[in-house]
Formats: C-alpha cells, sequence, structure tokens
C-alpha cells in the first residue's frame, strides 16, 4: 500500500456532499476538539466502541480520527515506504492506527504541541493535526514532538450528518483528554473516554432502549 501524505485529506473530509439533508431546525453545535464515544447501542462494526478525536467540524461536515484501534503494523512499515531510517530501532515498533474507513492509504498524525510542521492545523492550544513528510523525519531522528498518534485513514460526516447521528443517540461527546489519546492503553481509551461523561453510560443506553 502506498502511503499519502498531504494537508488535502483533512480538507476533503469536510467537503464531501451530504450524506443526509441538514436540518437547520438542528442547533448547531461544534465538536471540534473532542471525544466522540459511540455508544454501546452503536453496534457498526467499524466504529463499535471507537472513541474518535474530532478535529474539524464545520456547517459542511466533520472528520475525526478514531484512537483506539491499533493495526498489526508498526511506523518502520511506514518508514521503510518513505526511506526514512531511524536513529533508534524501538521508534520503528510504534504503533500505527486505523484512523477510520475513509482513504486508508492517507497518513495523519495527531501531535502535542501544535508546532508549525509544513502541513498541519492547530485543532486546539495544545494539539494539532499534521500530513507531512517532515513530521515523520522528525520523529525518525527523535526530534518529533512530545507527544503523537500516527493513523492511517479517518472518519468523515456530510453535512448534517453528525448532528443527525447524535440526535439518534449514537454517540456522546467530551472534551479530549490528552492522556487519554496518548498515554492510556488503546482497549481501554473507550472505558477511560465513557468515565468523563461522569455517568454509567450502558445505563444510559438501557433507559434510551426503554423510552
Amino acid at each position: 500500500m502506498l502511503l499519502k501524505w498531504s494537508i488535502s485529506a483533512i480538507c476533503d473530509a469536510i467537503r464531501q456532499p451530504s450524506i443526509l439533508a441538514y436540518n437547520k431546525k438542528m442547533s448547531r453545535i461544534n465538536l471540534t476538539g473532542q471525544f466522540l464515544i459511540a455508544m454501546p447501542t452503536l453496534l457498526d462494526p467499524e466504529f463499535q466502541q471507537t472513541v474518535t478525536y474530532m478535529c474539524a467540524h464545520t456547517n459542511e461536515g466533520a472528520m475525526g480520527i478514531v484512537i483506539n484501534r491499533p493495526m498489526n503494523m508498526g511506523l518502520g512499515e511506514i518508514f521503510a515506504q518513505m526511506n526514512l531510517n531511524p536513529i533508534d530501532p524501538e521508534i520503528e515498533q510504534i504503533r500505527v492506527f486505523h484512523g477510520g474507513p475513509v482513504q486508508q492509504d492517507r497518513g495523519i498524525i495527531i501531535h502535542e504541541p501544535p508546532s508549525k510542521w509544513d502541513s498541519t492545523i492547530n485543532v486546539s492550544d495544545r494539539l494539532g493535526v499534521a500530513t507531512s513528510r517532515d513530521i515523520l523525519e522528525a520523529i525518525s531522528k527523535g526530534q518529533g514532538p512530545e507527544r503523537s498518534l500516527i493513523a492511517l485513514g479517518y472518519a468523515s460526516w456530510g453535512a448534517g450528518q453528525m448532528e443527525q447521528e447524535l440526535a439518534e443517540n449514537a454517540w456522546l461527546c467530551v472534551p479530549a483528554d490528552e492522556n487519554i489519546l496518548f498515554e492510556v492503553p488503546p482497549e481501554k481509551r473507550w472505558e477511560k473516554a465513557t468515565e468523563l461523561l461522569g455517568f454509567d453510560l450502558y445505563q444510559i443506553s438501557r433507559d434510551i432502549g426503554h423510552a
């Protein structure tokens, strides 16, 4: 698989045609910089028990990166394709994540702090999203950002689609927590993200199911 690194991956994600008609009566929300947490009732295998870091949310749509689906791939495989030679073999073992079902040959890096790489978007004052070769070169030299998550692919929603799915109780959202994003083991990120909500997510799901 030939990997691509371009900021257009993010720009294109929020310009795709609408999948659901936008309901102008629906209150406007902005999930940029939030965790999107799949409800227990969401059984779509692509998103079941996922936590997605939302990179952009506008009237045109939304784009995010799933942060708890590690792939059977280390960063060394990406370095090999890009002819990069890491100074430390341990860097090659860094996990790469399945960021979502869209353009799975696109590489995207969530990083802290939001430094100025060649192609980057500052999602918040603490986190950025980069898609350029220079950040990978820096990581291979041990000069990368303090913390990062490397993903292939992303998730995207057309205009109004996210709002509709929220109204259907498919998701809940909470401000992103950097420690969950970077430090908590991937298999525990959904559980830890739900704890940020401050209530029993399974109880809420049962109540919705009996509504």
